[in-house]
């Protein structure tokens, strides 16, 4: 779906909810008004909802937004601003979980019309939060590599690799859209914002005041509760991701990549380093006058054909083992099943000491043997002392419990079953890898992958994915993973 229809959608159920205004209450006061309030809150409603079914994924979109802006704010006069978005990353579930809950409730305000004034300001407010956001996002494709945001005389022409964060996160994973579009979306729902201020009393208000006030306290409960299941205790009920269950990601890794490598160019994209001219030059004509466009003097940007499938996160679908050694092809190529357990972060904390250690001093000698040839003797002479680095980790109990009590039991019965059993983790090296195997008593190896592509195949951690010749079969929380026998019943055949 793409936004225009989405967009035509709402427009649609809006004309409806304002037609029932109108028409079967008698509550308008001004039919402009109650469309814009009924278009303005479904719109808020379901790019609310399609957030609320995957709360996780907002909270590693701010996380991202967090930790930009704290690098952009880091080398400026507004440095001392810096620290608190470390600090708001740390809090970046509870932060997602109520701006998606604040969104849905003000979109429930605007259709039934409560606190006129409240809700005015309130919709003026998250929308020029949005737009900050989106705003920021798509003005860094005008912010060369290395130069601060805020160094606007550096800026130069837009380029789309230069962006920081490559989208708003606006609808989720439902739909994608370029940071100049969202930027533009938010800039066009400042319209209605302000129209809102400033005609707070032309606003429908529906029902009576405890009516009103009893739906926002049940939807406030109930909305909570809803974004809670969707992460805390289970994954979510709807996975718009590319590594839903049903996925062949094997075939779909295949097919994306040769669509990559079809990809022709058919232009260059010049751009003068010093006046910001751009010339564009067909490929052909291209090889001909290449010389006169020197690299110190020119960047050059390729134009190249769209690929036929649209890359997704699985193109990006890679797996190592303890030695480095990519080995993502033996794993999707398996023929059978196979059980995955994945950690984007493995909770733990390290601690390193200098430890000393007594080690022998050798005394070598050459003696003569008896038959006339020279030998080497060596004994021990004394010993010495020596510090050396040591690492040591304390692990989340919560976390460590997950893999000791749940996992490990489960993969052990999987692995007597015949499966193979393996786990994957991120941002971490061997040494943490290899501590929390012998911490929990885990029996299967454990690679490393990206934590980004790991957060993006299952919402838990860790989260158990059972796989059938590089088909993804089914995905579960570690809070709701079955016994062994009612996976097996049911999925392995």
């Amino acid at each position: 779906m793409t936004l225009g229809t989405l967009l035509l959608y709402i427009a649609i159920a809006a004309v409806i909810l304002t037609a029932i205004v109108v028409f079967g209450l008698k509550k308008e006061k001004s039919i402009l008004m109650s469309f814009l309030q009924n278009y303005c809150g479904a719109l808020f409603l379901f790019s609310g909802y399609v957030k609320a079914v995957d709360p996780l994924g907002t909270a590693y979109k701010m996380e991202q937004y967090f930790a930009e802006f704290e690098s952009t704010f880091a080398d400026t006069f507004l440095s001392f601003i810096a620290p608190i978005f470390p600090w708001l990353s740390n809090l970046s579930v509870s932060f997602s979980v109520g701006m998606i809950v604040f969104e849905m409730v003000l979109g429930i305000m605007l259709i039934i019309g409560s606190r006129p004034k409240v809700t005015s300001w309130a919709f003026f407010l998250l929308v020029g939060l949005f737009t900050i956001l989106t705003g920021f996002t798509f003005l860094t494709g005008y912010v060369p590599s290395g130069v601060n945001f805020f160094d606007f005389g550096s800026w130069g022409p837009y380029v789309k690799t230069n962006m920081k964060v490559t989208d708003c996160g606006c609808f989720g994973d439902f739909i994608k859209l370029e940071p100049k579009t969202s930027f533009y979306k938010d800039i066009f729902l400042l319209f209605p914002s302000v129209y809102f201020l400033l005609k707070s009393k032309d606003m429908h208000r529906l029902f009576t005041s405890p009516i009103r006030n009893g739906i926002l306290g049940a939807s406030l409960v109930g909305l909570i509760v809803y974004c809670l299941s969707n992460y805390a205790w289970d994954i979510p009920n709807q996975d718009f991701r590319p590594f839903k269950v049903g996925t062949d990601v094997a075939s779909t890794k295949v097919a994306e990549e040769d669509a990559a490598g079809a990809v022709q160019v058919v232009a260059y994209k010049l751009t003068n380093k010093t006046s910001g001219e751009i010339i564009e030059l067909p490929y052909a004509e291209f090889l001909k006058k290449f010389k006169e466009f020197p690299k110190a003097d020119w960047e050059y940007d390729q134009v190249q054909t769209e690929p036929t499938i649209e890359a997704t996160k699985i193109s990006d679908y890679a797996i190592s083992d303890e030695e480095g050694i990519d080995i993502t092809d033996s794993l999707l190529n398996y023929s059978g099943y196979s059980l995955m357990i994945v950690s984007h972060k493995l909770m733990g904390k390290s601690s390193t000491k200098m430890v000393e250690r007594k080690i022998p001093v050798m005394q070598h000698d050459t003696v003569t043997m008896p038959d006339g040839s020279l030998q080497v003797v060596s004994k021990v002479a004394g010993e010495t002392t020596v510090e050396n680095p040591e690492t040591t980790y304390k692990w989340d109990n919560r976390f460590a419990n997950n893999y000791g009590e749940i996992v490990n039991p489960f993969c052990e019965a999987a692995e007597q079953a015949g499966l193979l059993v393996y786990g994957v983790a991120g941002g971490a090296g061997n040494s943490m890898i290899d501590d929390l195997r012998h911490a929990t008593q885990a029996a299967y190896p454990i690679y490393q992958a990206d934590d980004i592509l790991l957060k993006t195949i299952v919402r838990s951690n860790p989260g158990i994915v059972l796989w059938k010749d590089g088909k993804i079969l089914m995905k579960w929380h570690h809070r709701k993973l079955p016994s062994w026998d009612e996976v097996a019943s049911q999925y392995v055949k």
